[in-house]
């Protein structure tokens, strides 16, 4: 069996620095100090999930960073609902920019969709203006 990826907007945050921060000072985190992020829908695909997938973070209309997914649990809110944990590491890896328009909840991201992992080498540079990213994705190049 593969694995599937996760895409979420990472809400508040203007840049990977900022949503490293967050992660660092700010997130949640288990008894076993994993950070990690609530959302109310489900994933039917936990095991593919659980098997080696990521949740890859739009910033600002652009896929920019992830962080590798550890395991998914559920939770209660104060108001007695489920709802899913879905625990990972603390790294946050740098990805190719990639544009992504606004949506809500998570969506499946397949590896072959994924925007590679930045060379180490790569890992300090900023983003490429928005308007640059479009018009490479828009002939095909990421």
């Amino acid at each position: 069996m593969g694995f599937v990826n996760l895409l979420k907007l990472s809400v508040g945050s203007v840049s990977v620095e900022d949503h490293a921060g967050w992660v660092a000072a700010q997130a949640p985190r288990t008894a076993d100090g994993y950070p990690y992020h609530v959302t109310r829908m489900w994933p039917k695909r936990q095991a593919e999930i659980e098997a080696g997938g990521s949740i890859y973070w739009v910033i600002r209309g652009l896929v920019l960073v992830r962080q590798r997914i550890v395991r998914l649990e559920e939770t209660r809110g104060a108001d007695g609902i489920a709802r899913c944990r879905i625990v990972t590491e603390a790294d946050c890896v740098r990805t190719e920019a990639v544009p992504k328009r606004a949506f809500q909840g998570w969506r499946y991201l397949e590896p072959a969709d994924s925007p590679r992992d930045l060379p180490h080498s790569r890992a300090a540079e900023g983003a490429l203006p928005q308007r640059l990213v479009s018009a490479l994705a828009e002939i095909g190049l990421r």
